[in-house]
């Protein structure tokens, strides 16, 4: 069993991206990116160098938009800063199954697949729950609630470090919020998790206090702080 002081957990995306999202990523050296469909996280070493920072900047291209997530090392100064959000990493503490029983219970609940993305895509343009593109799903279980044939709400899987699964996209549509359709989603993905050998991990915006309520009742607790950080290349 994994532990909460576990260190793939302090830089999620580069074990993703080495590990079990290989596949999905492109590399130059010690600096790591997704496929650009896929997400916009980008990885340097743990003590990333000029040599480091020039990879990165290559396989992004000038003028692009580098997700650095937790990053704590500065790119240089000729990395244009975009955004800086204080957040916190939540973890399934592992004692016992996530969640509430029958947490898939309903019909309306279903596996979201390749021909379901253009109501993702609509559904996240409507909600703003984080970055998601068109490959998004290819990293790991997404799950929708449907009203009368309509996706309202969804949550999915994405970084894969070794031992953990994070739960991310979390979004309802503002018709269909104060029904449970979160809580329920998160439930049955942290559910499929566990059942599988891993722990579920997510992160959340500091200042989204409901969905850490939220994340907290479903029995997260918080391992620390994070800072999300963007920046485009020169």
């Amino acid at each position: 069993m994994t532990n909460d002081d576990d260190p793939v957990l302090d830089d999620p995306v580069g074990q993703s991206l080495g590990g079990r999202h290989a596949h999905l990523a492109r590399r130059l050296g010690r600096a790591a990116t997704y496929l650009t469909e896929v997400a916009t996280f980008s990885s340097v070493s743990a003590d990333p160098d000029e040599e480091d920072w020039s990879d990165l900047a290559r396989l992004l291209g000038p003028g692009a938009f580098a997700d650095m997530f937790n990053c704590p090392a500065a790119p240089p100064p000729s990395w244009e800063p975009v955004f800086r959000l204080e957040g916190r990493q939540m973890i399934w503490p592992g004692d016992g199954r996530p969640g509430r029983p029958g947490s898939e219970s309903g019909t309306d609940v279903v596996e979201l697949g390749a021909d379901s993305v253009p109501e993702m895509l609509d559904l996240v343009a409507r909600t703003e729950p984080g970055p998601f593109r068109p490959r998004t799903r290819e990293l790991g279980t997404y799950l929708g609630v449907r009203v009368d044939g309509v996706l309202v709400a969804m949550a999915g899987e994405r970084l894969r470090p070794p031992g953990w699964t994070e739960i991310s996209a979390v979004c309802t549509a503002p018709e269909a919020r104060g029904q449970g359709h979160a809580a329920r989603l998160v439930s049955a993905l942290a559910d499929r998790i566990v059942a599988r050998g891993d722990r579920p991990f997510l992160h959340v915006v500091e200042a989204n206090t409901g969905a850490i309520a939220l994340y907290e009742r479903l029995g997260f607790k918080t391992r620390g702080p994070v800072t999300f950080r963007g920046f485009r290349t020169p």
